[in-house]
């Protein structure tokens, strides 16, 4: 994915790198914010903000260790998910303004495309939980701008042996990445369960 937002294949495809990215994170938080807005409203019609807050983090702690389980493979349980990505024909079709808007709002609506971490399924329960469209939409924001600022990564890369090099630290950091985001999802888990204890 990153691969395909460069200042190399935008210069190639005679856009602006700048403007594609600019509608790409405008489109993530847009689409981040719409669904956690959706789902904190969602959360306040059903009157989980009247529930006590230990509850809450009490659920989001388990739905965190659920999901750990479900990345680890526990018991050779699989995380749920689609197996499609983002229109990878629109990059040739449309104005890089217009697919980076797509791509973007696509990829933080989380569930559209594969979902490789229940973290994201655990973000939309934290929108879900907040039991408000605000907080929803805070969460959603968070969460649609920490899947696109990624693209800043490949910024630099304007000759095609650039793309090689940052392709292959991306594929050398995948695994050890993966990882973190297990630690971290551990570490909410726990924080998530001491603030419910309190």
């Amino acid at each position: 994915m990153l691969g395909s937002i460069t200042p190399l294949g935008e210069r190639g495809r005679g856009s602006r790198w700048w403007l594609t990215v600019s509608a790409y994170l405008g489109g993530s938080i847009a689409g981040g914010m719409l669904v956690g807005s959706a789902l904190g409203a969602l959360g306040s019609a059903l009157g989980v903000a009247s529930l006590p807050i230990e509850v809450r983090l009490s659920v989001l702690a388990v739905a965190l260790l659920a999901g750990l389980a479900l990345d680890l493979h526990v018991a050779r349980l699989r995380l749920p998910t689609i197996h499609r990505q983002v229109e990878e024909e629109w990059r040739g079709r449309y104005r890089g303004w217009v697919w980076g808007l797509a791509f973007g709002f696509q990829l933080a609506l989380g569930v559209v495309t594969i979902v490789t971490t229940s973290t994201v399924y655990v973000t939309w329960l934290a929108a879900f939980l907040s039991g408000a469209a605000e907080g929803g939409a805070a969460i959603g924001a968070a969460f649609g701008l920490a899947r696109a600022v990624p693209v800043f990564t490949v910024a630099r890369v304007r000759t095609p042996a650039q793309l090689l090099r940052i392709d292959g630290t991306l594929r050398r950091l995948a695994a050890p990445a993966r990882r973190a985001t297990y630690v971290a999802g551990g570490a909410l888990a726990a924080v998530s369960a001491l603030g419910a204890a309190r």
